[in-house]
């Protein structure tokens, strides 16, 4: 069972900063598409950032300019550091990983973690 961790989620003041964290196993990793979506309380999942192997990345119009996704091999681990939230960025922030690379929120992705919770209170 391929496991991704998640990690760095908490409670912040709206304008604060967190830094989320993914491990994920080497031989995923190294070969797979990164990214990761969010569930807010009642509405549906939304994608928020996904990066290639390659380096490219993709943002959600609503986070772009405010979060930045990364990926550091050494490491097999995928960041999200998100600046300037808000408390609309609240919810379950979840890593995934997947063969294709999609600019929209899928029902299903090759791995995904159990996910970490983000709420900024106003």
């Amino acid at each position: 069972q391929v496991q991704l961790v998640e990690s760095g989620g908490g409670l912040v003041q709206a304008g604060g900063s967190l830094r989320l964290s993914c491990a994920a196993p080497g031989s995923i990793f190294s070969t797979y598409v990164m990214g990761w979506y969010r569930q807010p309380p009642g509405k549906q999942r939304e994608l928020v950032a996904t990066i290639t192997t390659g380096g490219y990345t993709n943002y959600d119009y609503s986070v772009k300019g405010r979060f930045t996704i990364s990926r550091e091999y050494a490491k097999n681990t995928v960041y999200l550091q998100m600046n300037s939230l808000k408390p609309e960025d609240t919810a379950v922030y979840h890593c995934y990983a997947d063969r294709m690379y999609s600019s929209y929120v899928r029902g299903n992705y090759d791995y995904w973690g159990q996910g970490t919770q983000v709420t900024v209170s106003s």
